[in-house]
């Protein structure tokens, strides 16, 4: 019974701490997709991806010669747990333009294949002569 009494109380105190860390991760989320008219949430970096659906969406990003933050999901264990129950989307990566999710691999590589993608991104002006990849702001 003491050992209990323990256990719930320790559960208790925890709780909290964890609803204001998943609190300050949703904002953080909420923020980087506000200051960040494209913005990728992939595994690795476009310059070394740590996985074949986030490489192919930056080598996409790449052709369509896209100005764009992205965040590091592995590095950031945090958005990697809280961002699917944001999104309501399971998988990454995740490509957000002007604050609405456009979708993971397949569906970034569908637009790009029948042009819309490159419509979408330079109606929204996130295109350049030079591609351009930053670490996203806060």
């Amino acid at each position: 019974m003491i050992l209990q009494a323990k256990c719930s109380r320790i559960l208790t105190l925890s709780l909290p701490l964890y609803d204001r860390l998943m609190m300050d991760t949703l904002e953080r989320i909420k923020l980087q997709i506000a200051n960040n008219p494209l913005l990728l949430y992939m595994k690795g970096t476009p310059q070394f991806p740590q996985c074949g659906f986030s490489g192919q969406v930056a080598q996409i990003l790449k052709l369509c010669k896209a100005k764009y933050a992205y965040v590091n999901i592995l590095e950031n264990p945090d958005i990697r747990q809280t961002l699917p129950q944001y999104a309501n989307w399971p998988t990454f990566p995740q490509l957000y333009l002007k604050g609405e999710l456009i979708g993971g691999c397949d569906i970034v590589t569908e637009l790009f294949e029948q042009g819309d993608l490159q419509k979408q991104l330079t109606e929204a002006g996130v295109t350049a002569e030079n591609m351009e990849t930053m670490a996203a702001q806060e």
